[in-house]
């Protein structure tokens, strides 16, 4: 038998009060979720990165206002550490160039772990397994070639040979995290060795601040042949420029440009928000977009790079560089300059 009408309607009433309740509680729940505020980001990021990566974040929380400090991740770092001393840490959030930094820090608990990030997609050595950094694109550092020089390295070794006298240019660890690590791949690879930076030296090597000044003077054609992180050249290439990289045959030694949330920070909701979005399928996307190879494995890397299953990756213990960082930076400075 079908109740009446007004029956149905004394029943209704209170269900869609009911469920339009729950309708703005979970509404309103969700908007509160949303992380507000500020959020302070030092990072080695060149500034074109740097802005497209804090707009992505943005657009999935626009209640967040963003501040960057950018350079080198040597200054980055003096800077970070020298606000530490004083007591007054402004940063919230650290993205730079390598992991020894990282461990520095976390060895004297001034990164906050993040347990719920999700790291399910990328590499095991992506990122820290106490999970206070991770990760967030794959460089590696090989030989830029200027087309017309007449012998086409293919190996490491190849620039100490008399055709690469005076033709080689290579960003100093004092300036750049990425040169640091490789650096230190080098020393640690059984066919080239400590003695390997000492030979570039004699071969007429010359160092300069960054990897951009190698770009320059190889793309410009006053060196033939620079070290350089493979994106730079790689993009350069994509542009026109008249220069070729080479994953040489020994190996590539490769940073993971990881991001930490710092002990400090005044605002966590927004830091763990920040992380996840350079984690996120879409944030990895984005590195890939600006010419990176993605961490995560389900992300494709840039035209024209190769896969990164392919590569050649030569093997580095952080822990083990970190007791030598300092060391190998003395020794860098006394062979090519401060």
């Amino acid at each position: 038998m079908t109740p009446p009408t007004d029956q149905l309607m004394k029943f209704r009433t209170p269900l869609f009060a009911f469920i339009s309740a729950i309708a703005i509680m979970v509404s309103t729940s969700e908007t509160a979720a949303q992380p507000t505020g500020k959020l302070v980001l030092y990072t080695s990021q060149p500034d074109r990165d740097a802005q497209q990566t804090v707009e992505g974040f943005r657009k999935h929380h626009p209640g967040v206002d963003v501040e960057i400090f950018r350079s080198g991740t040597t200054e980055v770092m003096n800077k970070l550490t020298a606000e530490i001393a004083a007591g007054q840490p402004r940063a919230d959030l650290l993205l730079i160039a390598d992991a020894v930094s990282m461990e520095r820090l976390k060895a004297t608990g001034q990164l906050l772990a993040y347990a719920d990030a999700d790291v399910r997609q990328f590499p095991a050595d992506a990122y820290d397994k106490e999970k206070t950094y991770f990760g967030t694109k794959l460089i590696t550092t090989g030989i830029i070639v200027n087309r017309s020089a007449t012998m086409k390295p293919k190996a490491w070794a190849d620039l100490l040979k008399p055709d690469a006298k005076g033709q080689v240019v290579l960003p100093s660890p004092l300036y750049s995290g990425a040169a640091a690590i490789h650096m230190a791949a080098l020393a640690s690879h059984p066919a080239l060795g400590e003695s390997y930076y000492e030979h570039l030296g004699k071969n007429g090597a010359l160092a300069l601040r960054g990897n951009g000044a190698v770009l320059t003077a190889v793309a410009g054609g006053q060196k033939m042949y620079g070290v350089i992180v493979e994106f730079m050249a790689l993009n350069a290439k994509a542009k026109g420029s008249p220069v070729d990289f080479v994953f040489p045959a020994e190996g590539v030694s490769i940073v993971t440009e990881p991001v930490a949330i710092l002990r400090g920070t005044k605002n966590v909701a927004a830091a763990r928000a920040f992380v996840d979005f350079l984690l996120s399928n879409e944030g990895q996307e984005l590195a890939a977009a600006q010419g990176y190879f993605p961490a995560r494995k389900d992300v494709k890397p840039p035209p024209g790079f190769p896969e990164v299953r392919e590569l050649k990756i030569m093997p580095i213990d952080i822990a083990d560089m970190l007791k030598r960082d300092e060391a190998n930076k003395k020794r860098f400075a006394e062979l090519f300059g401060g």
